[in-house]
This record gives C-alpha cells, structure tokens and sequence, in this order.
C-alpha cells in the first residue's frame, strides 16, 4: 500500500511539471500575445506578470506535492490554502499567456489528489472557470463570469452536498463493519458457550444413566449377596443368588444403551405404562415391598424423551425407597390429560427433612430431568409422614404416531 501511495505522489509531481514544460515551451514559441487579450487578463489585468519569473515560481510550489500528498487527509488547513495559491498562480500564468491553460488545468487532478472530498467540487470548479476565462476573449468578461458564477455555484454545492453523504455513507460502513465484527466475536463466544453447555448437558447425562442404571442395579446386587449370604437353606440363597446374576446382567445391558444414548431397555419395545409395571414388578419382588400400580386416563404414545423421563424418575423414586425409607407399603399411578402426563409415587415409610436431605445425585437429578422436557417435579414429605414425589410433563405427542 505505501509503495502504491508513493507512486501515486511521484506521478503527480511528474504530470505537474511536464504540464508547466509544455506551456513554457508554447509560451515560448508563440511570444507574448498583445495585453488584455483574454478575459481572465481583461477582468484582472493585476493577474498579468512576466510568465518567466511567475512559471519559476510555480516550479518551486509544486515541489511541495509530493510532501503533502501522503500527508493530505492530517493537514487539510495546509493543503486548502496551498491547492487555492497554486490555482492562482495558473491563472496569473494563463492570463499573461494563454499558452499556460494547459498547466492550469493540473487544478483538476489535483483537487482529487490533495484537497478534501467535500472541497474537491469547488477546486475542479474554481480550475474549470480559470481555464475558460484565459481562453475567452475580452469582450464580454463580465457576462463570461456571470455565466460562470451561475454554474459554479450550485457545482460546489452539489459537490458539498455528495460529498456528505459520502462521507456519511463510509461513516455507516465503518460502524457496520464494527458491529459485524463484534456479532462475530459474539457469535464465537456463544458458540463456545454453547460447545460447553453441551459438554456439560453430556456429564449430567451420563451421570444420570450411571446413577439410574449402574448404581442402584449394583446396590440391589449388594443387597442380593448380603441376603443370600445371611440365608440359611439352600433354596432361599439360590433365589438370592439368582437375583443376584439377573440384576448383573440387567446392569451390563442398560450400561451399554446408555453409552448408545438410547433410551431404556424396557421402552425399546413398551409403552410406557406396560415398561413401569414391568419394572414396578421387579422392583417390588427384589425390594421385597407392596407396590400398587394404577393407570388413569387414555393412555397416548408420548416422544422418547419424555417417557424415558418419566421412567427414569419412576426408577430413582423407588430406589430411593428401597434404600432409604423402610417402608411397607408403595403406590404408583400414572395419569393421562390432554395437556399433561402425570406421575405420582407414594410410599408409608420414615421420610426425611427436605431442606436436610442430601441425596447426591438422585434428587436433584429427577427434578433436571423433568426440566429438560418443560416439566416440573415436587416432593411432599416429613419426619415419619412418608414421602410423595409428583412429577407432570406435558404431553408432547411421538413422532410418527408410534402406537
């Protein structure tokens, strides 16, 4: 870019003083015309001097061009001032010789090369009427500038007035260019976000298919052994040991679906209240508590999602009982309404103190569950008043209508 710019100056400078050569050249040839012969010398006949002393002088002002050009846009209350004498200089060199409107009209590249865009209307203009002027003749010079000062003038305004909205225009590009650049920044930081939100989401997830799958089968395992281990026939520790083997295997088989991410082993093929009686059903025979299961309402195929929730709570609910409440007695009913799927799980057992209950994962891995899919979980309990968990879900229909 720089090498480009100083290009740029230098061949100014070299159109500048080719032009001035080539009208002091013609000047030369042609001699000096009779005075007054042109318009421009007529209206201002202080402009004329002798072209060889004022052609020098311009000589020495051009040398300045390739020192501001670079420098334009910081020094603008240099460069007007300049760009104006210049252009008088050509107009007093045109007016003792016409031969120099030739160089006069270097006032017209150069007012795109230095001055600023709001002004370089009114220097191509202010150029423009030096070059007619010293190819006018001198008699009618105050009609010439009339005509010239009705032309003028709106140029420079319409000039001013393009030049504002362009430089409007760039103001808006640049702040756009901005604001496109802090979107993107911010599009990145949200992505990031994002990234890690989902890293986080997979955690919980597979903390939650660990702790409902893997941890309580492996409690229920430890019961199993304890129980077969304290049994004293052989038939009664066969039937622990047998439950033993079924809940390792159940636990290997729902360790590898959730690393599939897939949903429970008994929804791959069950709806959700015949996969809660099966469960309901081991459950109470391995728990070796009464379990009641009901079913209200229509029953209507709900998305993965959701049923996997439902089941997963239903599954935290009991083991928490099994392990903790000493109960007799459980109930569980599912209830089905147009707009929400509820699920409730009573048991008579001791109950605790919410406010003290410090569950690990379970608790409050249900109520992130029921949150996921837009429900809410609660839980109603109390030193020896048992406990009630009631989960609702809204009934979000599964794709493809799966019966």
């Amino acid at each position: 870019m720089s090498r480009t710019r100083g290009r740029e100056r230098l061949l100014h400078a070299a159109l500048a003083y080719g032009l001035l050569a080539v009208s002091a050249v013609a000047a030369a040839v042609m001699g000096d015309p009779p005075a007054g012969s042109n318009a421009l010398a007529a209206a201002a006949p202080w402009l004329v001097a002798p072209w060889p002393v004022l052609a020098v002088a311009a000589a020495l002002w051009l040398a300045a061009v390739p020192w501001l050009h670079p420098r334009r846009h910081r020094l603008a209350a240099l460069v007007v001032p300049y760009y104006v004498l210049l252009v008088a200089l050509a107009a007093a060199l045109a007016a003792g010789n016409p031969a120099f409107v030739v160089f006069a009209s270097l006032g017209h590249p150069l007012a795109v090369a230095l001055l600023p865009t709001r002004l370089v209307m009114a220097g191509v203009t202010l150029t423009a009427v030096v070059v007619v002027a010293a190819q006018a003749g001198p008699g009618a010079p105050a009609g010439l500038f009339a005509v010239a000062g009705g032309i003028a003038v709106p140029l420079v305004l319409a000039g001013w007035y393009v030049s504002a909205e362009s430089d409007k225009r760039r103001r808006l590009i640049g702040e756009l260019r901005t604001a496109m650049a802090e979107n993107a920044d911010l599009h990145a930081r949200l992505l990031d976000q994002a990234r890690r939100a989902g890293v986080l989401d997979e955690r919980h997830r597979v903390a939650g298919e660990i702790h409902d799958t893997v941890a309580q089968d492996l409690a229920a395992l430890i019961g199993q052994l304890g129980a077969a281990d304290r049994a004293t026939a052989d038939p009664e520790r066969r039937r622990h040991l047998d439950q033993a083997a079924r809940l390792a295997r159940q636990s290997l088989a729902e360790t590898r679906r959730s690393v599939r991410a897939l949903s429970p082993g008994p929804l791959e093929d069950a709806r959700l209240p015949d996969a809660l009686g099966r469960m309901a059903g081991s459950w109470a025979q391995t728990a070796g508590v009464r379990l009641d299961v009901e079913v209200t309402g229509t029953p209507v195929a709900l998305a993965a999602d959701v049923e996997a929730t439902l089941f997963r709570i239903a599954q935290e609910a009991l083991a928490n009982v099994a392990k903790h409440a000493d109960a007799t007695r459980t109930a569980l009913t599912l209830s089905y309404t147009d707009e929400v799927v509820m699920l409730d799980i009573r048991d008579d057992g001791r109950g605790f103190v919410p406010q003290a209950a410090a569950d690990g994962f379970g608790l409050e891995g249900m109520r992130r569950r029921a949150r996921a899919v837009g429900g809410t979980l609660e839980i109603e309990t109390g030193p020896g008043r048992g406990t009630a968990v009631a989960a609702a879900v809204p009934v979000i229909p599964a794709e493809g209508g799966r019966p």
